[in-house]
C-alpha cells in the first residue's frame, strides 16, 4: 500500500514537473506588440480607443450580414414548393428575390460596394 501511494506521488511530482518546464522551453519567440494583438474590426487596437472606425467597413459587413440572412431565407426554397400551393411558392420566391435584387441595386447605387 505504501508502495502505491509512494508510486503515484512519484509519479505526480513528475508530471507537475513536466506542466512547469514544458511553457518555458516551448517559448519561441519573445511576445511584441504585434503578435500579443487581436485582429479587430478595421482599426487598430492600441491606437487612442475614441477613434471612430471606417464606416466603410461598417456597410460591407452589414450588406454581408444582410445577404447572408437573404440566403438562408432562400434555402429551403425548393422542399417548400412541394408542400404547397405553386402559385404561392412563385408569388414568395418572387418577393423574396424582389427584396433582395432592391437591396442590392440600392447599394450599388449609393456606392456602397466600391472599395475606391
Amino acid at each position: 500500500m505504501f508502495m502505491t501511494l509512494a508510486f503515484i506521488l512519484f509519479i505526480l511530482t513528475i508530471l507537475s514537473i513536466i506542466l512547469v518546464v514544458i511553457p518555458i522551453i516551448n517559448i519561441h519567440k519573445a511576445l511584441d506588440r504585434e503578435k500579443s494583438s487581436p485582429f479587430e474590426c478595421g482599426f487598430d487596437p492600441f491606437s487612442k480607443p475614441r477613434v471612430s472606425f471606417s464606416i466603410h467597413f461598417f456597410s460591407v459587413s452589414l450588406m454581408f450580414l444582410i445577404f447572408d440572412i437573404e440566403i438562408t431565407l432562400l434555402l429551403p426554397t425548393p422542399i417548400l414548393m412541394k408542400q404547397i400551393n405553386m402559385l404561392n411558392w412563385l408569388i414568395s420566391c418572387f418577393f423574396l428575390f424582389f427584396i433582395l435584387i432592391l437591396g442590392l441595386m440600392m447599394e450599388w447605387k449609393q456606392g456602397s460596394m466600391n472599395w475606391m
